[in-house]
């Protein structure tokens, strides 16, 4: 698949990922891999008593998903990630519940003359079509090689 580039990109753009289910494995997984080992997350009889009533993914294992979902959705030609800004944890994920991210571009602008800033709205959204978490991620992207050569031409000239 192509990848975009700067000038590809529109304010309003929009794209949806593919979905991935949550398994309790995956959340083992991101326990052993970060050291959290909250009840919340790995004990079921502790989060019985929760008002869960069951284990729940690590916040930060969501946003991770969101962040590898939107990779493809769109495929972008990122140059580097500048920050996220306003992250919400909006309800639970849980082993079983199934996700993908919803992308739409809010903001573009100038950033040098090879890569313009992008400013994305992201949304993690489970299978019942509710959002479980949202924010705004900011990326440099590049500019395409012809795009590149018309700049440099114009500079010359």
């Amino acid at each position: 698949m192509d990848r975009l580039h700067f000038e590809d990109l529109q304010v309003g753009d929009s794209w949806e990922s593919q979905a991935r289910t949550i398994t309790e494995t995956d959340i083992v997984n991101f326990a052993c891999l970060t050291g959290d080992f909250d009840p919340l997350h790995v004990d079921h009889e502790a989060a019985a008593q929760t008002p869960f009533g069951r284990p729940v993914a690590h916040g930060l294992l969501g946003l991770a998903y969101l962040a590898g979902l939107s990779t493809q959705a769109p495929n972008v030609e990122t140059v580097a990630f500048l920050g996220i800004k306003d992250w919400n944890f909006q309800k639970p994920i849980l082993v079983g519940d199934t996700v993908h991210a919803i992308t739409r571009v809010t903001a573009t602008s100038s950033y040098g003359r090879r890569r313009g800033r992008v400013t994305w709205h992201r949304e993690l959204v489970n299978q019942a079509g509710e959002v479980v978490q949202s924010g705004t991620f900011e990326t440099a992207v590049a500019v395409s090689s012809s795009q590149k050569t018309i700049r440099i031409e114009r500079a010359a000239a």
